[in-house]
């Protein structure tokens, strides 16, 4: 094991909007898991990045108290990585601030994630920010010198803007910011409990991850299967379907899996079944995590010295990379 400081970084996070669920878990943090060993992580609570939060500033706090204990609940060490909050970090304003002096407008607007987000918005008055947060992303993975971002497949259309944004400071400035490289998980996308493509709180379509045993077990047994199916005894549909799709992404036993899309396709097996194997998989892997959140939950300073700890030391990287970066753009006015 190389020392921290010989590590390749990464960085990665999420906007405090609630408690994680499991597309969060199965998209990201597992990775997560994997990569605290092999990299120097520093993992983010983008608070600046929650516009559509700004009537309710109380539930961001909350949020970042919630998604901070999730962590710890899941298993990513303080020790070894840094989970650090955007806005008590200035340096993640002012280079985005500076970097937007040469991101296109264009280049925003033509980015697919951002259109679709503006879609959804409909008739909706859209604030300055969110044109800003997605050159916000960009300095944040440029502001440690990430070499490697997880994320969601949906996201990865930032990352090829940060990419482009390095290339053109580096070519007009000089070498400051390595190019970095995105890293999708393992389940690029889980649909909601509903079917639905999105998921989230908002929809009540999501299983969290500190939702109880039973809560767990309701949730399964409402979620959205075969609609063509009206009997346990008619073939069934498995491609598309969302109860098989946790299957494939939660149930370790793959032949279990495997013999209940056998059984379905063909009507020997009933939606019940199917959803009670699957209720029995996502609590013996919530089981632990549960258990980790009630310590951390009885001990909240921990939470709170885990947040302190991993800011300070992201805010001394990022007050180094404002060095360089003032220097290349020669700001020294007053020298």
């Amino acid at each position: 094991m190389t020392n921290k400081e010989e590590r390749k970084r990464i960085l990665t996070g999420i906007r405090p909007t609630g408690a994680l669920h499991l597309g969060h878990y199965a998209g990201a943090l597992e990775n997560w898991l994997r990569l605290q060993d092999e990299y120097e992580c520093f993992f983010l609570i983008a608070d600046y990045q929650v516009s559509d939060k700004a009537d309710d500033i109380d539930s961001v706090r909350e949020a970042v108290h919630e998604i901070a204990l999730d962590w710890l609940a899941v298993g990513l060490d303080p020790e070894r990585s840094h989970f650090a909050i955007e806005s008590l970090i200035p340096e993640h304003a002012e280079l985005t601030l500076w970097l937007s002096w040469w991101l296109p407008l264009g280049m925003l607007q033509r980015n697919p994630t951002l259109k679709a987000e503006m879609a959804a918005l409909e008739s909706k008055s859209v604030p300055v920010a969110f044109f800003t947060y997605p050159v916000m992303q960009v300095a944040n993975i440029l502001m440690p010198k990430a070499h490697l971002v997880p994320v969601g497949e949906d996201q990865l259309p930032h990352i090829e803007m940060t990419r482009e944004v390095a290339r053109r400071f580096n070519r007009m400035f000089g070498e400051v910011f390595p190019e970095p490289e995105g890293l999708v998980g393992r389940v690029p996308r889980l649909v909601g409990t509903d079917g639905n493509a999105k998921m989230g709180k908002s929809l009540d379509n999501a299983i969290q991850l500190k939702d109880d045993a039973e809560t767990v077990t309701k949730k399964v047994k409402s979620m959205y299967t075969d609609p063509t199916r009206l009997r346990a005894t008619d073939p069934g549909h498995v491609e598309g379907n969302p109860v098989f799709m946790y299957h494939d992404a939660f149930n370790p036993n793959a032949e279990e899996v495997q013999d209940l899309k056998d059984r379905y396709v063909v009507g020997k097996v009933g939606d019940v079944e199917v959803k009670e194997k699957l209720a029995t998989v996502l609590n013996n892997l919530l089981d632990p995590i549960r258990e980790r959140r009630a310590h951390f939950e009885s001990k909240p300073k921990l939470v709170r010295d885990a947040l302190a700890a991993g800011t300070g030391h992201a805010k001394k990287v990022a007050e180094e990379t404002m060095r360089e970066v003032r220097a290349a753009l020669k700001l020294n006015y007053l020298d």
